[in-house]
């Protein structure tokens, strides 16, 4: 089964670091945020990669172009033939297909573009800027007994503000906002049938839009629910707190 990432869009609100490159190359650890969501598959045994590149696709393709070197001792000999030894190879084995699904197309579209790559074949899809330890054998597992043509996580998010109780005018207590204070949203880590290209127009359709509401409307759409840790990277405050994680020996999303 296939892998989608999607991995084209600007990341406007992470505009500090996306400036210079697309979200999912921003690194935790030292690594972009796209290989540690490739290496959460990889765990289960989904190795076949086809990210949706748009914005400053270019970085991506020479990131992955550079990447058995990047990850290999070697030595570059120059006397004579310009020979190059390989003695130690760390890199992944993995299939990493790249395609520029163009600048300004929206999420569905993106997914449309890459469709004579999926083979009529079910695939998993999620975004390039969230991690998670949702345990993907049981998502697929769930997807197959639905029988649905979607079935996504569905995730609660920790809360950014904190709580005020109150009482009238008067503030009871404050206190932060917990997993119980908030409704389950659109993780990614999706698991899909190709039926899906069929609720998709073009570039300008948004996946979270009118195929979603689709899906829901023909009882098309399941949700698996996963309560453990996930955590997208919008913001700068958002990469730091991964960042954090990692450097602590502490990131969830580590299952390798």
């Amino acid at each position: 089964m296939k892998v989608v990432l999607l991995a084209g869009g600007f990341g406007t609100r992470i505009s500090e670091e996306s400036q210079f490159k697309p979200k999912p190359m921003l690194e935790i650890g030292g690594k972009p945020i796209l290989w540690h969501i490739m290496k959460e598959y990889a765990h289960y045994g989904y190795t076949d990669f086809i990210i949706c590149a748009g914005y400053k696709q270019h970085i991506i393709k020479e990131y992955f172009s550079n990447y058995y070197i990047y990850n290999s001792d070697i030595t570059f000999d120059f006397r004579g033939d310009n020979r190059i030894e390989i003695h130690n190879n760390f890199s992944e084995p993995w299939r990493v297909t790249i395609i520029d699904t163009g600048l300004n197309t929206m999420t569905g579209g993106r997914l449309k573009r890459i469709q004579s790559y999926i083979n009529d074949e079910a695939f998993m899809m999620t975004y390039g800027d969230g991690v998670c330890d949702v345990p993907i054998d049981e998502l697929v597992k769930f997807h197959k007994a639905q029988k649905k043509i979607c079935t996504l996580t569905a995730v609660k998010p920790d809360g950014r503000f904190g709580i005020l109780d109150l009482d009238g005018d008067r503030i009871k207590s404050f206190r932060e906002k917990n997993k119980d204070d908030v409704g389950y949203i659109n993780g990614g880590y999706m698991v899909l049938e190709p039926q899906i290209f069929n609720y998709i127009d073009g570039d300008d359709t948004i996946l979270e839009c009118e195929p979603f509401e689709s899906l829901a409307a023909d009882s098309k759409f399941a949700a698996f629910r996963h309560n453990g840790f996930w955590h997208c990277m919008d913001t700068l405050r958002d990469k730091k707190k991964l960042e954090k994680l990692w450097n602590q020996g502490k990131a969830p999303w580590k299952v390798w």
